[in-house]
This record gives C-alpha cells, sequence and structure tokens, in this order.
C-alpha cells in the first residue's frame, strides 16, 4: 500500500497548521423541534479538521485543509466557504463517483437527548481517502498535522490511512490529535483503536466524558497512565476546565515542527501538571467549541506562549463559538485575546462571557463579571 516517504515534508515550511479530515455540508434547522417537525433548514459546513482550519486562518494563522469531496454543488460550497476563511485548499481532491457527505441536525444541544442529526455519508467521498490518494507533500507541509478521531471512523481505508500519518518517521511534523469520539460511528467497531492513535500523537485532546465512553477509564490522572506518549496531553473536563500533562516524550523524534515543537515540550524528565479553570458563558449553542478550543491552544502553542495561556486561548476561543448560533464565528482580536488570557486567577474566575463579547473594542474590565 502506498505511503509517504521518508523526506516527503518541505524543507521551508510555509503553512501553520495543515488540518485532514472529512468536511460536511450541515443543514441547520429554522426553528427548535424534532426534525420531522421543522419545516425548512439554513445551508452550512462542518466538519472538525476544517472547523480548526478556519479559526486558526481567521486568528492570521497559515492554515490549510485537505480533505475529499464530491464533484457536486455540495462540494463547490464546501471548498469555497472553507477557502474563504483564508484557509489553503489547494490540496482538496474531488471525486467524480462519490458525493460529498450531508447530515441535518436539531436546535438543541448535542448533549441533550432530544437532539437529533441524520448524516447522509454512507459512501462519501471523504470516506474514500486512504494511503493511496492523499498528497503527502501538501500533508506534511506544516509546522503542525492536525488529525482527529472521526476520520478514523469512516473507513477501514480512512483507518489505514491515520495509521500512516501518526507512524514515525524522519520529517513528520508534530502531530495533534483531537480523538473527537462520536459513538454512532462506532456502533459494531473498535474504538479502542482512538486510543492506538493517540498514543502515536504528539500532543492529543481528549475529554473525561469521552476516555469514559470508548475506553471505560476513568480520570484525569488514570488517562495520562494510559497515554504516556504524548509530549502534551489536554484532558478536556468540562465545566471544571481542563489540565494539561507536559513532558519530554520518551524516545527520539524528528520533526519539522521547529518552534511549535519546543512549545509543546515539557522541561525535563516527568509531567508537569497545568490546571485551568474554564470561563463562565452565556451559551447560544453548544455546537463547535472542542474544535474552537482545539484551534485556539494550537494557536497559543504556535506563538509558543506557557502552558496555562494556552489553555486559556483554547478556553476563549471556544466562548466565542458558545456565543454564537453556529459552528464557526470570528474568534476575538489578538490582543484582546492576549488581554484577557493575561488576567490574574481571581478575575480569570469572574469574567462571565456572553454574546459581543469578541467586540474589539470592549476591553476585559467591560466583559461582565458573575
Amino acid at each position: 500500500m502506498p505511503g509517504p516517504a521518508a523526506g516527503t515534508a518541505h524543507a521551508a515550511t510555509t503553512t501553520d497548521v495543515v488540518c485532514l479530515g472529512e468536511s460536511m455540508v450541515t443543514f441547520l434547522p429554522s426553528q427548535p423541534g424534532r426534525l420531522a417537525d421543522v419545516p425548512s433548514f439554513g445551508r452550512g459546513i462542518g466538519g472538525a479538521e476544517s472547523n480548526v482550519a478556519c479559526a486558526l486562518a481567521a486568528a492570521g494563522h497559515r492554515a490549510a485543509w485537505v480533505g475529499r469531496v464530491g464533484a457536486d454543488g455540495f462540494g463547490d460550497h464546501l471548498v469555497e466557504t472553507i477557502a474563504g476563511y483564508g484557509v489553503d485548499t489547494s490540496a482538496v481532491r474531488r471525486d467524480p463517483g462519490r458525493p460529498t457527505g450531508i447530515y441535518f441536525r436539531t436546535a438543541t444541544d448535542r448533549g441533550a437527548g432530544a437532539h437529533e442529526v441524520a448524516y447522509y455519508r454512507a459512501g462519501s467521498a471523504a470516506s474514500a481517502m486512504s494511503p493511496s490518494n492523499v498528497p503527502y507533500g501538501e500533508v506534511f507541509a506544516g509546522r503542525i498535522l492536525h488529525l482527529s478521531g472521526i476520520t478514523a471512523a469512516l473507513s477501514g481505508d480512512c483507518l489505514a490511512l491515520l495509521r500512516e500519518l501518526t507512524a514515525e518517521r524522519p520529517g513528520r511534523p508534530l502531530v495533534s490529535f483531537d480523538v473527537n469520539h462520536r459513538p454512532h460511528l462506532w456502533r459494531g467497531g473498535d474504538a479502542s483503536v482512538l486510543l492506538e492513535l493517540a498514543r502515536r500523537s504528539d500532543l492529543v485532546f481528549v475529554g473525561e466524558d469521552e476516555a469514559e465512553e470508548a475506553w471505560g477509564i476513568e480520570g484525569a490522572e488514570a488517562i495520562r497512565a494510559a497515554l504516556p506518549e504524548p509530549s502534551v496531553l489536554v484532558v478536556k473536563r468540562g465545566s471544571a476546565g481542563a489540565t494539561v500533562f507536559s513532558g519530554l516524550r520518551p524516545g527520539p523524534r524528528s520533526s519539522n515542527a521547529g518552534g511549535a515543537e519546543d512549545a509543546a515540550a515539557g522541561t525535563g524528565s516527568g509531567d508537569t501538571v497545568t490546571h485551568v479553570p474554564a470561563l463562565h458563558v452565556d451559551v447560544v449553542a453548544a455546537v463547535g467549541a472542542g474544535d474552537a478550543f482545539a484551534a485556539g491552544f494550537l494557536s497559543a502553542t504556535l506563538r509558543g506562549l506557557p502552558v496555562r495561556d494556552r489553555v486559556r486561548h483554547g478556553h476563549l476561543m471556544a466562548a466565542a463559538v458558545l456565543t454564537v448560533p453556529g459552528d464557526l464565528t470570528e474568534p476575538p482580536a489578538r490582543d484582546h485575546a492576549d488581554r484577557l488570557a493575561a488576567l490574574d486567577d481571581g478575575a480569570w474566575g469572574r469574567l462571565r462571557l456572553g454574546p459581543g463579547w469578541t467586540a474589539a473594542d470592549r476591553a476585559p474590565e467591560e466583559v461582565r463579571t458573575s
């Protein structure tokens, strides 16, 4: 099975982050209620990796999205919309024989019992991604390669591709992996492969709830014990915030990540453990927050910020999405986010962010406190 040859990464990278994965056209309801009762839908886009790419580009980074879409109007819409955020889509491939995936969802929170999603992705162009049809030169062209567990669940070929991309090899960029466990995608499958892929990555994002549901592992310390290899492990704990384990990964690692790898590595043997509380947010729609958190964390990692500030930027980027109806929004201006991330612990704990908080003319003291 063809794969990347050693040295396929570009000697002089021009991209900060390459995000590879599925993106679909999403149909958003015009009103609350069951899918059976919603009279009309508005069109948008959805996809964990493309969401991250769009958020990073909007934050001023050089981001690329690599995916596979159909040679159809929905594929045109996806590529044009993602490119409209400033993302490089030149490596996206068009499949003449398979359609672009679509899905419909209700307006309720994904975690709510009444939430419904109807996916039409079986046999999609994205599910045909494989080690034999991905442009490796473009995939390995960035300082960071961001992947997620959603891709691994789409097909056997997609899983083989992620195993190829997370394999250690000279010139491999820093690999960021968001576990993104989606139970409906793993019905009849083995979600333990997500643990395997996470262990082969450098920077891992996983929710405590995901780890328990997918692997039967409870608590941040137990998750770290199961994932000792990544240089940085970010355990998302919902309203309790996030805990980061950072330490030097054992064994050699050849990477073209440059400063990004230095920022992600620990300061010596063993772990440094950093806990950062979550923000108080007046939530409008609880969709896209995990992708936004990853984008904020990666943005701060690229900038070489301390671990605490990387997590705070993740929380702030997530808060920007949580306070709007859709999966994507304009992030706060960098200097605005930097001012908020630099607050002392007391002021950070008193922040309460609601719709409109990202306005560039709002100083930290003007953001509502609880």
